[in-house]
């Protein structure tokens, strides 16, 4: 198993600092979300790919995944179709830069009657729909389309739903750990929901604070961290982990400065403690 970070931790980071202190706390990848502290594009000009793929190369480290925006549980056809169209050129950007899988979320969080089973039918049709139109080119590119436990999808059961009706091996699952412990899944009914298709992970940890969830170190708050990267161990997972400490979006957390090293350090005592 193999150990990424994503520069949501650091937003103020220019993209050689990113690639010099992910290898100087010993991570094996970076997982990019952020060019210049904001969204990735997926339209990066040829010379600023071949740029950010230098770095990477300079400091040893990969490229493990690209993080694009879209959605495709909204009701406006029109609207999926853009978000399909951009989905795709973050694949082609992907394969461009020797990127072997973009992220992509399901749903829109916020709609009224979100829980209604009726609603998440729905939801998981327009999804799947949409990732069909995209897994040919995945496919004939080589990179993979992940599909995140996130905002309508937070639910494992939810993704396993869509994956179930695409059929391509190139479209699979992203386990964002924190988002299905909000559902109230334990870790054996997440990992049985995803396994068959699961290809990437995404580990934070977070406390409860009423309704509302704190971003905390690894081992501080309520999410099984350990136990979860036990169970990945335990069932042969060997791809690679992203560290999600997500700075950009709650800039009242620790700077990355701080939290990486922490975290790269608690999280190999987890692996350690795992395989004794």
């Amino acid at each position: 198993m193999r150990i990424a970070y994503s520069n949501l931790a650091c937003p103020e980071w220019s993209m050689e600092a990113v690639m010099r202190y992910g290898a100087l706390y010993g991570y094996d990848g970076v997982e990019l979300r952020l060019y210049d502290g904001e969204v990735f594009p997926c339209d990066l000009d040829v010379s600023d790919r071949q740029k950010i793929t230098r770095l990477a190369q300079d400091y040893g480290l990969d490229i493990v995944c690209l993080g694009a925006s879209t959605r495709f549980a909204m009701e406006d056809t029109a609207a999926r179709q853009q978000n399909v169209q951009e989905l795709i050129a973050y694949v082609e950007l992907a394969a461009k830069m020797g990127v072997p899988m973009v992220r992509t979320f399901g749903g829109v969080a916020g709609l009224p009657n979100r829980q209604a089973p009726e609603y998440l039918a729905r939801c998981v049709e327009r999804v799947a729909e949409s990732l069909c139109q995209v897994a040919p080119r995945a496919e004939e590119l080589g990179v993979e389309v992940l599909l995140e436990t996130h905002d309508e999808f937070s639910s494992s059961a939810l993704v396993r739903d869509v994956l179930q009706c695409v059929e391509s091996e190139y479209v699979g699952a992203i386990w964002d750990i924190h988002h299905p412990v909000r559902m109230h899944e334990t870790v054996e009914e997440t990992y049985a929901n995803l396994a068959d298709r699961l290809r990437h992970v995404h580990l934070k940890d977070a406390a409860r604070n009423g309704d509302d969830w704190q971003l905390v170190v690894f081992g501080e708050g309520d999410v099984p961290v350990a136990d979860i990267v036990r169970k990945l161990l335990q069932t042969g997972y060997n791809r690679y982990v992203t560290v999600e400490w997500e700075k950009k979006w709650h800039p009242e957390i620790a700077a990355a400065a701080i939290a990486l090293p922490q975290h790269i350090e608690i999280l190999r005592g987890y692996l350690r403690d795992a395989t004794l």
